[in-house]
C-alpha cells in the first residue's frame, strides 16, 4: 500500500485528529507517523480508498508521501 501525508485543518483539536486517525484505520489504513509540528500523520492507506480520506470533516490535505530531492 502507499503512505500518505494526511494534514487535519488547522483548527482541528487532539479529539478531531484521533476521529481523522480512526476514520484512516477503519478503512485498512496503518498509521505510520504521527506529527508534532502540523496536525497530521503518515499513514499507509489502499489507493481505491483515498477519497474517502481526503472528503473526511476534519482533513485539509492528502498527499502522496515521496522522496524531495534538492539540487
Amino acid at each position: 500500500m502507499p503512505t500518505y501525508i494526511v494534514t487535519c485543518k488547522d483548527g482541528a483539536s487532539a479529539d478531531e485528529v484521533a476521529a481523522a486517525k480512526k476514520h484512516a484505520q477503519d478503512q485498512g489504513g496503518k498509521i505510520t507517523h504521527e506529527y508534532n509540528l502540523i496536525k497530521g500523520f503518515a499513514v499507509e492507506y489502499p489507493q481505491d480508498k483515498v477519497n474517502t480520506l481526503s472528503s473526511h470533516e476534519h482533513v485539509k490535505a492528502v498527499e502522496l508521501d515521496q522522496e524531495v530531492k534538492t539540487q
